[in-house]
């Protein structure tokens, strides 16, 4: 895809790699709208990039993340693509996590991803892009539901691809090594696991625009 004049909406763009990936994008060119959870860096940020479109919302109310792809594709006069750069990470052994945490972990790694696209699936252009950050999903010990969570994003991903493959809409399924981003020092549920060096964001959010740009 042509990054150039594209129209792109960024969700989780508060958070280090989203925020990096929107800057990348404005630079090359596409109109970007912004959506976080963090009402002061979105706003921040919005004006770093020209005072383009920007909404918070919570990863939790999936019907607000629902909202986000129609709301895009008015204020931006169209939608060529869906970036979703929303996640937390979260730790411990099956036995010691709730059911409540579990859920919880699920919904803001699975549902608000999955919602944000099932709501942008039919307002994005054909030959456009759908693409959700699932990163690292390796199964270590402590890192079960974590890991669960992930990978029933990807699932979904998959079926979402077959889809829309006949509107020749790209479903990007981003898996990025473990980023150095301050993430896994602040899991959700549990206590974070033995530190360890991860990849650059920046480098990162540069390889998701080359990603993009292959859709």
């Amino acid at each position: 895809m042509e990054i150039s004049g594209a129209r792109v909406l960024v969700v989780g763009a508060t958070g280090v790699l989203g925020g990096l990936t929107a800057c990348a994008l404005a630079e090359r060119g596409a109109e970007v709208a912004l959506a976080g959870r963090n009402p002061v860096r979105l706003a921040a940020l919005a004006q770093d990039l020209g005072d383009c479109p920007a909404r918070s919302f919570e990863a939790c109310d999936l019907d607000q993340c629902t909202a986000l792809g129609p709301w895009a594709q008015r204020v931006l006069s169209g939608l060529d693509g869906v970036l979703v750069a929303v996640g937390a990470a979260g730790f411990g052994a099956v036995e010691d996590v709730s059911n409540a945490a579990a859920g919880h972990l699920l919904t803001v790694n699975a549902l608000c991803p999955m919602a944000v696209l099932r709501g942008a699936a039919p307002v994005v252009a054909d030959k456009g892009f759908l693409l959700a950050v699932t990163g690292d999903q390796a199964e270590r010990p402590g890192t079960a539901d974590y890991a669960a969570s992930k990978a029933a994003l990807s699932g979904w991903l998959g079926v979402l691809a077959g889809e829309l493959a006949p509107r020749s809409v790209a479903v990007v399924d981003f898996r990025p090594p473990h980023l150095d981003t301050g993430c896994t020092e602040r899991p959700l549920i549990g206590r974070p696991l033995t530190p360890q060096p991860g990849a650059d964001p920046l480098d990162t959010a540069l390889a998701l625009v080359e990603r993009i740009t292959a859709a």
